[in-house]
């Protein structure tokens, strides 16, 4: 089982936020707490994790290092400058990993996760070695043309919205950035790629991505109702 064996994680933030309107969502404040100190004490206090990695932006390295200096976080391993491309923020991450045999990867900007997504993730992942976090898609999906004309209609059913975590076996995501080129945008792709199924767990629709500043003010609410 994986909890006799190294879990390691990388927290993905080293995006630019276009869309926030100015707002610098990783240290943006939610139920009193920042963004990132929120999602770092998840991860923390995971029984499963034995350490951590954060990746953020080279110009907010230090103010986040200055953020999480004495919060306690006995499993942060190390505080990681990204790249350009998400995919250059995670190979920066997987390089900054201590040994272990599994590694989950989280989006900094969805600071709603719990720990019972990364333990599910665990365990969904245990067959193939790949998993990753999602929910079933509540909206009537349509697959349209280079004209915005509908070409086809897709079976809700069997569609989902992938989410993070993502949960992999070490060798695994390593052999798929080997390969990667491209903008990457989801983790998972690359290992389907080299043939490896992927197998879903159930996510949250809670664990929402801040995007907008809209999903701000939606954190919060979901936040206080939660916490209420």
């Amino acid at each position: 089982m994986f909890n006799s064996q190294k879990v390691g994680a990388i927290i993905v933030a080293a995006g630019r936020g276009e869309r926030m309107g100015g707002i610098d969502k990783i240290f943006a404040p939610l139920g009193g707490t920042s963004v990132l100190e929120r999602v770092a004490s998840v991860f923390d206090t995971s029984p499963y994790i034995d350490h951590f990695v954060i990746v953020l932006p080279q110009d907010n390295l230090a103010r986040g290092k200055h953020l999480l200096a004495g919060k306690n976080l006995s499993k942060l391993a190390k505080v990681v400058p990204g790249g350009l491309r998400r995919q250059d923020s995670v190979e920066a991450g997987l390089k900054a990993l201590p040994a272990c045999k599994w590694v989950v990867i989280h989006d900094g900007a969805r600071p709603l996760v719990g720990a019972e997504l990364i333990t599910r993730g665990l365990e969904a992942a245990q067959e193939t070695g790949a998993a990753a976090a999602a929910v079933p898609v509540t909206d009537t999906v349509k697959l349209v043309d280079d004209s915005g004309y509908v070409k086809e209609t897709l079976p809700r059913s069997r569609l989902w919205a992938v989410q993070t975590p993502q949960v992999f076996r070490l060798n695994v995501i390593k052999e798929a950035y080997r390969g990667a080129s491209g903008d990457v945008t989801d983790d998972a792709a690359l290992v389907e790629a080299l043939g490896i199924r992927v197998k879903l767990y159930m996510g949250s629709y809670d664990n929402i991505k801040l995007t907008t500043p809209a999903d701000l003010a939606l954190a919060e609410a979901l936040w206080r109702h939660k916490e209420g």
